[in-house]
């Protein structure tokens, strides 16, 4: 069975064979077909996230509270510029205060949190993240929908396609907490805006064609510049190597069109530049830049076992499959390879059959390739790094910029690339089969394509509840009339492990420049660290004294022992303390803890008399 050429480059034409009458009504149909199954991804979507809308302004993703404040935090830094009339700034002091973070070193995800700053200032920032989530899924899908339908795939196939990206584990897992990952509309259509400047419709003739095409990819990759750097770089790299592959298996054709290509990337890069290159500079040449990665080498791989082995978020796994994948190393939110035998056997299937079609041959590569620079420099095999194998990402991880990337967050393009090798796969197969008559066969070979990913389907997704404000909060920052944009110091001071504080700041809506937070930043030789230099002594200190008066069953019980506090061994000077204070230059200080307690105690001693206490809260003016 030959394969069936696809006419790569060209729009949908879904009645070349009809009248012109019919293929006007056929045309429509596919429009609203088209609608319905957008319609349908963003039902599936809701279905997902149902526990999230049953309280979208509190209910976060269960397994990353860390990176759910973080995010409230930058969907109410972005809504508060907004309300003001401004933009947010890129290098701010209302984290890490004196000091202050570059934004664009850190997934501060402008676009969304501009986008959503409406419902931000209206119902909060945790809606807005719900709202996120939910178009994250349902707009993913649509993306590569909508990409398989311009490149003439059937509509069935398409459908199938789209739902494989957008509800694949890699995204699955990314929803918890990691919203700038979760949100993978854009990497689709970047990479189909980059095959269209390298294989031209017919009617493209000239460079106005390669112009336009190149403004649209540079405006699509700044906008996911300020979503994720790391999916852009991700993206990036997969555009990179589609086109090797096919400029090694069709050689002429990519040196005649080589200099139109060119010119094209040119045009996206210098719309990228015009759109983002300001961002870019205060992120390369501005305050607080840094080089290195934060993370450790090797350590966010894909394990080769989880491939196969889907956890606790899949609807279909069982209580050893979800202990197994719970022991993975880089934990729940990283947990990005599963595809499962079914799909993985399928997908293998395709590529065998139509070998000979060289779009199959190029993602069935892309695939393979993204799948194995996922594992790493060194392959992880049930938990147990093989030090002795090395791996090609062992050479690019030291190129500029390799470093910043996760290897295991490949996977977000891999199954880009496995739900179009299936579309187009299945597709072609069953149009062959059904213009040899057996349309049956046909039928089957759909339904299998549709069982093979039954293992992908996923459960909707556990939430717990948001750190609440305490009780006092507002009531303290009412009594204490500071400026806009004071700082404050908040105990316990937020560092990566313990992010209450960002939470009450973003909840509560309060104008203050935060000392400490979770952020990533320059430390004091330049490389990046997460939290930069680390807290301070004091800010320890603090923190355990706070963790030492707090009730075993309260709320903030379970906040302190994820942070691992331990109880303070001895006092701290007091000059350390007044040191640190100077550097600070509070203008209050704000304590979640009772009247009585040591930490209450030990700040009365630094800072007098509190201004404030009522409820949970204690506060010093200074």
């Amino acid at each position: 069975m030959a394969p069936r050429e696809v006419a790569v480059g060209e729009p949908d034409a879904v009645a070349d064979q009809q009248t012109a009458g019919q293929g006007a009504g056929r045309a429509v149909g596919h429009g609203l077909r088209g609608v319905l199954v957008v319609a349908g991804y963003v039902v599936g979507a809701v279905i997902v996230t149902w526990r999230l809308w049953a309280d979208p302004a509190s209910n976060a993703v269960t397994g990353n509270p860390g990176d759910a404040d973080l995010f409230a935090w930058y969907m109410r830094y972005a809504a508060s510029a907004i309300s003001h009339g401004g933009l947010p700034a890129l290098i701010t002091t209302a984290l890490n205060a004196p000091a202050g973070v570059n934004l664009m070193w850190n997934s501060s995800m402008l676009l969304p949190c501009l986008a959503l700053a409406p419902v931000t200032l209206l119902f909060g920032p945790q809606v807005s993240l719900t709202v996120l989530t939910t178009a994250g899924f349902a707009g993913s899908a649509a993306a590569m929908f909508l990409v398989l339908r311009r490149w003439r795939v059937r509509m069935m196939a398409a459908v199938l396609g789209g739902a494989v990206y957008g509800f694949s584990p890699a995204l699955l897992q990314s929803a918890i907490g990691h919203y700038d990952l979760q949100f993978a509309v854009l990497p689709p259509l970047i990479v189909d805006a980059v095959l269209r400047l390298a294989i031209p419709r017919e009617s493209d003739s000239g460079l106005k064609p390669w112009f336009w095409n190149g403004v649209g990819l540079g405006v699509l990759v700044a906008a996911q510049l300020f979503i994720s750097e790391e999916l852009t770089l991700t993206t990036a790299l997969t555009s990179l190597l589609i086109l090797i592959l096919l400029a090694a298996q069709f050689p002429r054709t990519a040196v005649r069109q080589a200099a139109l290509t060119a010119y094209g990337l040119v045009v996206a890069l210098a719309t990228t530049l015009v759109i983002a290159g300001w961002a870019l500079w205060m992120q390369f040449a501005g305050p607080l830049t840094q080089s290195g990665s934060p993370f450790l080498r090797d350590f966010y791989v894909n394990d080769l076992t989880g491939f196969v082995t889907p956890s606790s978020y899949l609807v279909f796994h069982t209580s050893a499959s979800a202990a197994k994948a719970a022991a993975y190393q880089g934990q729940a939110p990283e947990y990005l390879a599963y595809l499962g035998w079914p799909l993985i056997v399928a997908v293998a299937i395709v590529a065998a059959l139509l070998w000979r079609h060289a779009l199959i041959r190029t993602l069935a590569a892309t695939v393979l390739i993204l799948a194995l620079l996922s594992l790493g420099g060194h392959p992880l095999v049930s938990g147990t790094t093989h030090q002795g194998v090395t791996l090609p990402w062992r050479w690019i991880e030291w190129l500029p910029l390799g470093g910043s990337v996760l290897p295991d967050r490949l996977s977000i393009l891999a199954d880009g690339a496995v739900a179009a090798l299936l579309a187009f796969g299945a597709d072609d197969l069953m149009a062959r089969l059904s213009e040899e008559g057996h349309r049956a066969t046909a039928r089957l070979a759909g339904g299998l394509a549709v069982l093979a990913c039954l293992p992908l389907l996923p459960a909707p997704l556990p939430v717990t509840p948001a750190v609440p404000l305490p009780a006092g909060w507002t009531a303290a920052f009412r009594a204490l009339h500071l400026p806009a944009n004071a700082t404050v110091l908040v105990v316990p001071v937020p560092e990566v492990h313990l992010t209450a504080a960002m939470r009450w700041a973003a909840d509560s809506s309060q104008r203050i420049s935060l000392v400490g937070g979770y952020f990533i930043g320059p430390a004091w030789d330049g490389l990046a660290y997460v939290d930069g230099n680390g807290p301070t002594l004091t800010a320890n200190y603090l923190n355990e004294l706070w963790d030492t008066g707090l009730r075993p069953r309260s709320v903030l019980a379970g906040v302190a022992a994820g942070a691992g506090l331990q109880p303070p061994p001895v006092p701290l000077a007091p000059a350390q303390a007044e040191s640190d204070l100077r550097a600070w230059q509070p203008s209050a200080v704000v304590a979640v803890t009772g009247k009585r307690s040591a930490l209450t105690a030990y700040l009365s001693s630094l800072l007098g008399r509190p201004a404030f206490a009522s409820g949970a809260v204690v506060a010093w003016r200074r």
